[in-house]
């Protein structure tokens, strides 16, 4: 079964979204039980757990997204080198073939 948040968020099937709530909420956790030991105010510790929640959250979301995208960039690459290793392999354009004498007086 899925899990939404907020009725649009699909938590299970989103990258990033689970581990963005769990640190959101441990960061809410956090930054409420902090002011409130610092200033023994409730209500003003409920509005920085609010605050805390919502900026961990959008915070690990964008580094886990970001994250996310240079490893699929990182991947395609791989997967065109791979690629591209098969393809060349043995004929004239292999990089890592060597030069025989005749080669080299062509160039």
């Amino acid at each position: 079964q899925s899990f939404k948040l907020l009725g649009f968020l699909d938590v299970k099937s989103v990258p990033c979204a689970r581990e963005s709530v769990l640190y959101g909420s441990l960061g809410s956790f956090v930054v409420g039980l902090g002011y409130f030991l610092a200033t023994s105010r409730v209500r003003r510790s409920c509005d920085f757990a609010v605050g805390g929640f919502i900026s961990t959250m959008l915070g690990y979301w964008f580094y886990c997204r970001y994250n996310l995208a240079q490893h699929r960039i990182r991947q395609r690459m791989l997967k065109e080198g791979m690629r591209n290793k098969i393809v060349f392999e043995g004929s004239s354009l292999d990089p890592e073939r060597k030069q025989t004498v005749g080669e080299r007086s062509d160039s």
